[in-house]
């Protein structure tokens, strides 16, 4: 029955959330279950296909992600897909009406991934980061309203806020990897042979406005999403606030993280703050 494998399908996806991410499994199990298994959906599929470009060195990878891409318009046209995660990924697609616009915004900044590794101008980064993170963000917005058009325009900014932050804090930690073993440099204007503390302070002082838009975004989300969201906001502030205590060139020699015992301590916090409504 394909009930059976609809239901396997989704399994992948979580699966492939709680292999791959500690963090945003914790916080996407935090959402309320009429939700949750759709962000596993979308996680799933992002996430393979970063993996793509990001870990498959020894294959061809503009062949593997074009597959990727074809099969994923497929399963979108066609309602089925025998590559699970891709199952998983248009049943959410179909029932949230999240908008093709969305996706393939997503998929043409991971395309950048194959052939781009310096972002010189503002207008490439910018570029770069609706596609790779924001986007992203708006999908799961599409999920956490459920259909509420009126409410998905109030927090689209706010959505896109967070997904900015969120990757760029991913850009700040990874620095070390992304420059010595992919090549990449996302961050324009910045040389990160010497990353020097006035160019890391500046990329702080704007991941931090990102922040502070976001929260106000975050006190407004449907009851089912806020306190997943809110903790995923926590964890990520709690490690920008490491990074920026951190000096500039150990930043860029090692990757800088939080602990199983932190993250126990922020989790227990949001928790607090969630029943106390002070978000």
């Amino acid at each position: 029955m394909k009930s059976i494998f609809d239901s396997v399908s989704r399994q992948c996806s979580q699966v492939v959330t709680n292999s791959y991410s500690t963090s945003f499994s914790v916080a996407t199990k935090l959402l309320a279950p009429t939700i949750r298994q759709d962000i596993y959906n979308i996680y799933g599929f992002v996430r393979f296909a970063d993996e793509i470009v990001d870990t498959f060195h020894k294959y061809e990878k503009e062949i593997l992600f074009n597959d990727f891409e074809n099969e994923m318009y497929k399963a979108i046209e066609n309602k089925i897909s025998l590559n699970p995660i891709l199952n998983a990924f248009q049943e959410t697609v179909h029932q949230y009406n999240i908008p093709a616009e969305l996706y393939e915004a997503f998929m043409e900044s991971m395309r950048m991934d194959l052939h781009k590794s310096t972002y010189l101008t503002t207008e490439e980064y910018e570029k770069y980061i609706y596609g790779s993170a924001d986007v992203v963000g708006l999908m799961c917005l599409k999920v956490f309203v459920n259909g509420d058009q009126e409410k998905y325009d109030e927090l689209k900014p706010d959505a896109m806020k967070l997904g900015s932050a969120f990757q760029k804090v991913n850009f700040l930690r990874d620095l070390k990897a992304d420059f010595e073993d992919l090549s990449r440099s996302y961050f324009p204007n910045t040389n990160l042979e010497e990353l020097d503390e006035a160019s890391k302070q500046r990329i702080i002082k704007e991941i931090e406005d990102d922040f502070e838009q976001a929260l106000r975004g975050i006190a407004k989300l449907p009851v089912e999403a806020k306190l997943g969201v809110y903790t995923a906001y926590v964890y990520f502030s709690k490690l920008l606030r490491k990074l920026k205590a951190v000096p500039s060139l150990e930043i860029r020699n090692k990757r800088i993280r939080v602990s199983n015992y932190q993250k126990a301590g922020l989790l227990a916090k949001c928790y607090v703050s969630y029943r106390l409504k002070l978000i």
